[in-house]
């Protein structure tokens, strides 16, 4: 799948950052919930992990979820829940196995069938789905790394898998938060970094997004306030979706507010 190729190129992507700099970087502290660099990718390897459980079988996921789930039931926070995951693992050491990690799912995801289900923490999904979401979580908790190092990132054209799974999840985005999904989804025209024009759903002049596909990225995984972009939102129903997007599993998470998630200069 070229998906997997494209998460590997993400996963890489942030690995070349960080890779050079000194270890006294993980202890940096991030944008985003006050995180650490060191907790993001924790959380990266925790989940990719969790992806290849899920690809295993659906038993294998289970078995290692239900100690993360068991720990959010007793009112922990995600963040709080990988610390027994991790043990003593932290640091150059946790930054190494993720590394060498992301390498393992691309290349298991590479060989999978992309129909096959998958179960997940959200409703289960397809091989290609599942991938892609790794492919997005990694670009949108990579950015809290390169926002606090001041560091403009790159956007390359693999970003269209996120875009389209931002799509995907309109409908996921209002039932999350059990609101009735609106009857009419809206038209998006996203310029790509190539400058290509990309398009989901029938053309509408009532409901409709347009703008850059990194700026419509941003804003689906919560990476950035919508104010803090380019995205034009037209009609009622299109203002509504990206005020809640969440184009990622869980609990309902609202979006940073307006120039809180920002590259320090």
């Amino acid at each position: 799948m070229q998906q997997a190729h494209d998460y590997l190129a993400e996963a890489a992507e942030l690995a070349n950052v960080v890779n050079h700099l000194p270890d006294t970087i993980f202890d940096r502290t991030t944008l985003f919930k006050s995180w650490t660099i060191n907790d993001v990718i924790g959380h990266l390897y925790m989940f990719d992990v969790a992806a290849l459980k899920t690809l295993q079988s659906s038993e294998e996921f289970k078995s290692f979820y239900s100690h993360i789930a068991k720990r959010l039931d007793q009112g922990m926070t995600l963040l709080e829940s990988q610390y027994s995951f991790l043990g003593e693992l932290s640091g150059r050491r946790l930054f190494e196995v993720w590394q060498k990690n992301s390498g393992a799912v691309g290349l298991a995801y590479e060989n999978a069938n992309p129909k096959k289900r998958l179960q997940w923490v959200g409703p289960d999904m397809s091989a290609i789905s599942s991938i892609t979401a790794r492919q997005m979580e990694t670009w949108a908790h990579g950015q809290e790394v390169f926002d606090v190092l001041g560091i403009i990132r790159p956007a390359h054209d693999r970003i269209r898998n996120i875009c389209h799974l931002g799509v995907a999840t309109f409908g996921w985005s209002f039932e999350n938060r059990h609101i009735p999904i609106p009857e009419h989804t809206p038209y998006v025209c996203l310029t790509a970094p190539s400058g290509k024009l990309w398009e989901w759903n029938a053309p509408n002049t009532t409901h409709s997004i347009t703008g850059t596909a990194l700026a419509f990225a941003e804003v689906v995984t919560q990476v950035r306030n919508i104010e803090d972009t380019n995205i034009i939102a037209r009609g009622e129903i299109a203002n509504q979706w990206m005020a809640i997007a969440q184009c990622f599993a869980g609990v309902p998470e609202n979006p940073p507010g307006k120039g809180t998630r920002v590259c320090s200069s």
